[in-house]
């Protein structure tokens, strides 16, 4: 680290320190927190991002009134970045949700809870098949496997889809493709252990700051660890690298195959790896996620082209270090760990360079030992958890099952109980589609009449919100129901309104980016008539079984989510007077719990999670009688489903072979790019000090005076060019709408000269009414990240106007 860097990495640790010593004006705990003065401590899961950090919550007076980094805690080891220390906050702000609203006229007036559910009955009395529940990976386990079972097994549709489509399906469908079951086999261990960590379109430093420090501290400690920073945009982790490296938009599939051109045309693969673990894929005709098999000399052949100077002229990143990533992947006596996120899956060729990132790996046996691993980040707490293992999804069944497969669903009928046939066959609409439909007239196709949002944003986090969202608004039939905590961008457009609990008002259990699975229990009450997401959803369901609605009942005519108490006796949970008579989450938990089995995700029984900090599945039961996790999947010496005797075995292959796919997967143009009446590329994204739509951090005082609106990056040549100074507002259009943001010039992320960098945490600024719809064709997950866009000066936009 040289000294430019070394006081960048100074100013972000300060920031941070500060910023925990500014959160309820005390010092950071530096051991276990003493539990003086009455301030009770327990476990939670932070409620942000999906690292899965621990802290202790410190509550006094039925309030959170101090946080602790979790000393206990393997993922931050006590650590929390300037979110996680003021995460508390987020309960307080001043305008929290506490009854339920309904849109009378150009107003939003309180009606009761019993109101409000006999509305979202008649709802889905309407037409149960154009009923949409929209959620999210912000949902807790017990949430999501509540709205997969009140959908798939009691609506008897598959309109249910969540939030994390738009974050994480790309990474899923990787995964798949290339393995045949989701989530990373590495896990956080790798970083302690790598000797190169490359971060593909992926800035950690603000997104994953504990999991980032973890390599910034093996540094400080004299430990070599080579860092190389591959994006569209210089970033604050860029300021840490050892390399790195800008390409232009969309070409980073042709990166990876002018590395993997270089592995087998320099002999530098591992041809023992290959020829014991892995096949070879290339795309289909019609597309399709197994692909068609190709030998190794198809696959030599269809790189040829990639050559270093090729791979050059396309993307812009050098022969030369294009050389140097070969060479570091050809090596055998260093681990390598490649980490992305959202600059990877939000693209519209997610699903491949997803697998060509994970074919590098494969191809040059960088895998299966700590430190060699191809690790995919989530952004939210729990999209694993709720949405890809749950499956929260429109094509997907609990525990990676899938609506296709009438194995799968018999299943499902099954441990439901319901009566054959119940689970339909018939998938639902993904995110972009439902909401799609939802917004076109109902004559004209538009089959989703309702829809229930919870624990998300949409208005503000769609893309092409003026396409996606607005018309639904104009159109009389169309009805949208909000849970939240507090108003947004959607609550404001809602016809029903529903105040939610949040956090430790309430018991929850998430599942973080290496398949740890966490859980909490209740510590305060929420405010108002705020009440629990899963709560609600029972509700309305035993409405509809009151009036009823054959869906929900199971095939012995009781109640779908009937839950016993110690007596044997039923217990009316629907009641929210007695909803915490009994442990809803865990009885909801241990039925979930049975799905997870058929994709060797195992997990433990839900006590065993109330006394660690997350256990990561598989988690078996040893002789003894206790619960081993697993680190390392498909890994002979630590993953217990791999035969013995095997280094490595891909037990869920594609091929039904125990083989990985290396696939092949060509360069192709974006589906929009600049042009001389856009000349501009836009990207959007984060930053550290918000999360996502800002409905929380905004709320948190020191967050939001530390970054209080949105802005535009811009290159200071492309400044000069205009004649635009830093803070001047300038108007940024694209062909879908425009928006007057300030610009930042020379801040802490710098696009290169042709590009653009807008945050979308501002509900005041809604930049996702410019960005594309278009999605992926495997993950149907939008590409936020590149489209054409123009700048002008405000002045003369006005000078024009007039």
């Amino acid at each position: 680290m040289d000294r430019r860097d070394f006081l960048k990495g100074t100013a972000m640790t300060a920031a941070t320190l500060a910023a925990s010593r500014l959160a309820y004006g005390q010092e950071r705990a530096a051991a276990e927190p003493a539990s003086g003065d009455g301030v009770q401590w327990n476990k939670a899961p932070c409620r942000f991002c999906g690292t899965g950090c621990h802290v202790q919550v410190g509550v006094r007076g039925g309030k959170v009134v101090v946080i602790a980094g979790d000393q206990k805690a393997p993922v931050n080891k006590g650590l929390l970045c300037v979110k996680g220390y003021h995460v508390g906050l987020a309960l307080y702000g001043g305008d929290r949700l506490t009854t339920p609203l309904l849109r009378k006229g150009d107003n939003q007036v309180p009606i009761s809870w019993d109101e409000a559910l006999d509305i979202i009955a008649r709802r889905v009395l309407k037409d149960p098949k154009g009923f949409g529940v929209y959620g999210s990976g912000q949902w807790t386990i017990p949430e999501g496997y509540t709205a997969s079972k009140f959908v798939k097994g009691g609506l008897g549709t598959h309109q249910l889809d969540a939030n994390a489509r738009l974050c994480m399906a790309s990474a899923v469908t990787g995964f798949l493709a290339t393995y045949g079951v989701d989530e990373p086999a590495g896990c956080y261990d790798d970083l302690d252990a790598c000797d190169v960590l490359i971060m593909w379109g992926n800035n950690p430093a603000e997104m994953h700051p504990v999991l980032f420090s973890r390599v910034i501290d093996r540094r400080s400690r004299g430990e070599k660890v080579t860092l190389i920073d591959i994006g569209t945009r210089k970033t604050r982790t860029s300021g840490f690298c050892d390399h790195s490296l800008r390409f232009k938009p969309n070409t980073d599939l042709a990166i990876a195959c002018g590395i993997a051109h270089l592995l087998v045309e320099n002999g530098t693969y591992d041809k023992a790896f290959i020829e014991a673990n892995c096949a070879f894929r290339a795309p289909s005709t019609p597309p399709t996620l197994e692909g068609k098999a190709i030998t190794f000399e198809e696959y030599r052949e269809l790189l040829k082209p990639y050559t270093p100077e090729k791979v050059e002229e396309i993307s812009g990143v050098s022969a030369k270090d294009l050389r140097m990533l070969a060479g570091l992947f050809g090596r055998r006596d260093v681990r390598i760990t490649s980490l992305w996120c959202m600059g990877m899956n939000q693209h519209t060729r997610g699903t491949a360079i997803n697998n060509l990132v994970h074919g590098l790996h494969l191809l040059s046996g960088h895998f299966g030992k700590p430190g060699d691993a191809p690790t995919s980040l989530t952004g939210q707490p729990s999209a694993c958890g709720t949405v890809r293992e749950v499956g929260t999804l429109a094509h997907a069944l609990p525990g990676g099952r899938v609506v296709a497969k009438a194995e799968h669903r018999a299943q499902m009928e099954e441990i439901w109980n319901l009566p054959k046939g119940r689970v339909s066959d018939k998938i639902g609409y993904h995110t972009v589609e439902m909401w799609k439909r939802f917004s076109t007239p109902t004559e004209q196709g538009g089959d989703i009449h309702t829809l229930w949002v919870q624990v998300t944003n949409p208005a503000q986090t769609l893309p092409n919100t003026h396409k996606l969202v607005d018309p639904s608004r104009k159109l009389a039939d169309k009805f949208l129901i909000v849970s939240d905590v507090y108003p947004s961008a959607t609550t404001r457009i809602a016809d029903l309104v529903l105040p939610s609990a949040m956090w430790v008002e309430k018991n929850g259990m998430v599942g973080n980016s290496e398949r740890r699975t966490q859980q909490w229990f209740k510590m305060v009450n929420p405010p108002g008539q705020a009440r629990d997401d899963a709560w609600q959803l029972i509700a309305v369901a035993h409405r509809l079984f009151e009036l009823g609605f054959e869906g929900m009942k199971d095939k012995d005519g009781r109640f779908l989510f009937e839950v016993k108490g110690r007596d044997g006796k039923p217990v009316p949970i629907w009641d929210f007077a007695h909803y915490y008579d009994v442990n809803v989450d865990e009885h909801l938990f241990e039925e979930y719990r049975k799905t997870t089995r058929i994709k060797h995700k195992d997990l433990a029984p839900y006590q065993e999670y109330v006394k660690a900090r997350g256990l990561r599945w598989p988690v078996v039961q040893q002789p003894d009688g206790s619960w081993r996790e697993t680190r390392f999947r498909f890994a002979g010496f630590d993953d217990p489903y791999v035969k013995k005797g095997r280094d490595i075995q891909f037990y869920h292959s594609t091929t039904h072979d125990d083989r990985a796919q290396i696939w092949f997967s060509p360069y192709e143009p974006p589906p929009e790019s600049p042009d001389t009446e856009f000349p501009f590329w836009l990207c959007t994204g984060r930053v550290i000090e918000h999360w996502h739509s800002g409905t929380m951090t905004t709320r948190i005082p020191q967050l939001r005076r530390a970054m209080p609106q949105a802005y535009v990056e811009m290159n200071s040549a492309d400044a000069r060019r205009l004649g635009v100074s830093n803070g001047e507002q300038v108007t940024v259009e694209t062909r879908r709408g425009k928006l007057d943001l300030p610009v930042w010039i020379g801040g802490r992320g710098e696009p290169v000269e042709g590009s653009l960098f807008v945050p979308f945490f501002d509900e005041r600024l809604l930049i996702n009414g410019l960005t594309l719809d278009e999605h992926d064709p495997f993950s149907k997950q939008p590409d936020y990240k590149k489209c054409a866009a123009r700048v002008r000066r405000r002045e003369r936009v006005a000078e024009k106007q007039g």
